[in-house]
C-alpha cells in the first residue's frame, strides 16, 4: 500500500480504538478534524444525490436507471468503506480495512469516472474525491492523479457545452483542483499536529501510570522494610528474651530453686507486657512506647539495667553501663528512636553471643552530631566477614545489622563496627544534627 500516513478520516487510520481520526469515539479529536471529517462525507453524498436527481430528471421518456443504480452502486463502496474503518476503529471487529484502501480508492474513483462519462453534472464528486487521493496516496502520485481527475472533469464539460470551453470551464476545475490540494496540505498539517499532541498525552499518561506503578511498589517495599526492622527491634528480641529467661526458669523449678525461677518467670511476664505494649503501638503506627513520656537517657538507662536482669536471669553476669558525654540536647523523633533500636540490637547481640562481662554504652552530644558507641569485652568477631545484605539467613537471624544499617543511612547517619577475637567489639553511630536543634534536659 504505498499511502504514507493514515490520513483519511474513517478509512485508512491503523491506529485502532483511540485514533483521533477515528471520529467521534475519540475524546482528543479536535473539533476542526471532525468537522472537516462530517464536512468530507456530507458533501460526498449531497454532491452525489444532486448528480443523480438532475441524470434522472434529464433523462425525459429514456429515464437511465442502468446509471442511476452505478451511482448506488458508489454510495454503497463509499458507504461500505467507511462503515468498515468505523466499526474497526471503535474496537467492534477484528478486520482492518485499512490495507485495502487504495483498492477502495481505486473502485470509487472508476465508479466516478464511468458517471463523469454519462453526465458532467458528477464533475462535482471530483472535489471531495481529490482530498481522498491527497489523504491516501503519496503526494506525488496524489498530485498526478488530481491533475488527471481536473483533466477529465473539463473535458467533461467541454463536451457537455458542445463548444469552445470558455475560461469558465477550465479555470473552474483547475482552480477547484488548486484550492483541494491546498486545503488537503492544511489538513495534513493539522493531523500531524493532533497526532503528535496524541501520542504525547499517550505517552504522558504512560509515563504517570508507570511513575504511579513505580512509587506504589516502592512504598510497599519501603513499609515492608519498616515493619522488618520493628519487627526484628522489638518483638523478635523480646520474645527471644522471652524464651531463654523460660528456660532459665525451668531450669530453676527443677533444680528446686523456687524463688529464683519466680523470679525469673516475673521477668517473663515484664518483657511480655513489654512487647505486648510495643506490638499495640506498632500497630497503631506510632512511636516506641519507650519514648512516650521519658527521655532517650532515661530509656537508655532502662535498657541497660534491664540488660543486667536478662543476663542474669539467664544465669550470666554481665555488667552493662550508660556514659554521657556533653549537655544532652533535645533530638528528633526519628534519631531517638534510630539510637534507642541501635543500643538495644547491640546489647541483644552482647547478651547472645558475646559472652561479655562488661557492657558499655556511651551517647554523646558533639554540637552538630549525636554519637552512640556500645562496647563489650567479649568474645569479638572478624568484621572483614561482614558485608551489607550477606549478614541475612535462612532462619531469619543477622537481619539485625542490615536493619540497623537501613535505619542509620535513612538519617543521613554512618555506622561502624570495630572487633577482632578475643577483643571485643565497638558499635559506633554517627548521626547529623539540625545545627539549630534547642537544648533540653534528657
Amino acid at each position: 500500500m504505498p499511502a504514507t500516513e493514515p490520513l483519511h478520516p474513517d478509512l485508512t487510520s491503523p491506529h485502532g480504538p483511540g485514533d483521533p481520526l477515528t471520529g467521534l469515539d475519540r475524546a482528543s479529536s479536535t473539533a476542526i478534524l471532525h468537522v472537516l471529517r462530517v464536512t468530507l462525507h456530507v458533501g460526498f453524498a449531497v454532491l452525489l444525490g444532486v448528480a443523480v436527481l438532475r441524470l434522472l430528471l434529464a433523462g425525459g421518456s429514456s429515464v437511465p436507471y442502468g446509471w442511476a443504480l452505478l451511482a448506488l452502486v458508489l454510495a454503497g463502496i463509499y458507504l461500505a468503506g467507511t462503515l468498515l474503518e468505523k466499526r474497526y476503529a471503535a474496537g467492534t471487529t477484528g478486520f482492518d480495512p485499512g490495507r485495502f484502501g487504495v483498492l477502495w480508492l481505486g473502485a470509487v474513483t472508476a465508479l466516478w469516472a464511468l458517471l463523469l462519462a454519462a453526465s458532467a453534472d458528477f464533475s462535482w464528486l471530483a472535489f471531495p474525491l481529490f482530498f481522498l487521493h491527497l489523504h491516501l496516496l503519496r503526494r506525488r502520485a496524489a498530485l498526478v492523479t488530481i491533475a488527471l481527475m481536473t483533466a477529465a472533469v473539463i473535458a467533461a464539460q467541454w463536451s457537455a457545452g458542445g463548444a469552445v470551453p470558455h475560461a469558465a470551464v477550465i479555470l473552474g476545475p483547475v482552480l477547484g483542483a488548486a484550492f483541494s490540494v491546498v486545503t488537503g496540505l492544511a489538513y495534513r498539517a493539522l493531523y500531524r499536529e493532533a497526532e503528535n499532541q496524541r501520542r504525547a498525552a499517550d505517552e504522558l499518561r504512560r509515563t504517570r501510570a508507570e511513575l504511579a506503578a513505580a512509587q506504589h511498589e516502592a512504598g510497599v517495599l519501603a513499609e515492608r522494610e519498616r515493619l522488618a526492622r520493628e519487627i526484628h527491634d522489638t518483638l523478635a528480641q523480646g520474645l527471644s528474651s522471652i524464651v531463654l529467661v523460660a528456660r532459665a526458669a525451668e531450669k530453676s523449678l527443677t533444680d528446686g530453686d523456687v524463688a529464683t525461677a519466680g523470679s525469673r518467670l516475673a521477668l517473663v511476664r515484664q518483657t511480655a507486657a513489654e512487647n505486648l505494649s510495643e506490638a499495640r503501638n506498632f500497630v497503631r503506627g506510632l512511636a516506641s512506647p519507650h519514648l512516650q513520656g521519658a527521655s532517650l537517657v532515661e530509656n537508655l538507662r532502662r535498657l541497660c539495667e534491664k540488660t543486667e536482669a536478662d543476663s542474669a536471669a539467664r544465669g550470666a553476669a554481665l555488667r552493662c553501663g550508660l556514659e554521657i558525654d556533653g549537655a544532652p540536647v533535645d533530638l528528633p523523633q526519628p534519631h531517638r528512636e534510630t539510637l534507642l533500636r541501635a543500643a538495644q540490637a547491640s546489647l541483644a547481640n552482647v547478651t547472645d553471643h558475646a559472652k561479655a562481662g562488661t557492657a558499655v554504652v556511651t551517647l554523646a552530644f558533639l554540637g552538630r552530631e549525636v554519637t552512640l558507641d556500645v562496647y563489650d569485652n567479649g568474645i569479638g568477631f572478624d568484621p572483614a566477614g561482614i558485608r551489607e545484605g550477606s549478614t541475612d539467613r535462612a532462619d531469619g537471624r543477622g537481619f539485625g545489622l542490615r536493619s540497623l544499617q537501613e535505619r542509620v543511612a535513612a538519617l543521613n547517619g554512618s555506622l561502624e563496627i570495630e572487633s577482632a577475637p578475643r577483643e571485643g567489639t565497638v558499635v559506633a553511630i554517627r548521626l547529623p544534627l539540625d545545627p539549630g536543634a534547642g537544648r533540653a534536659g534528657l
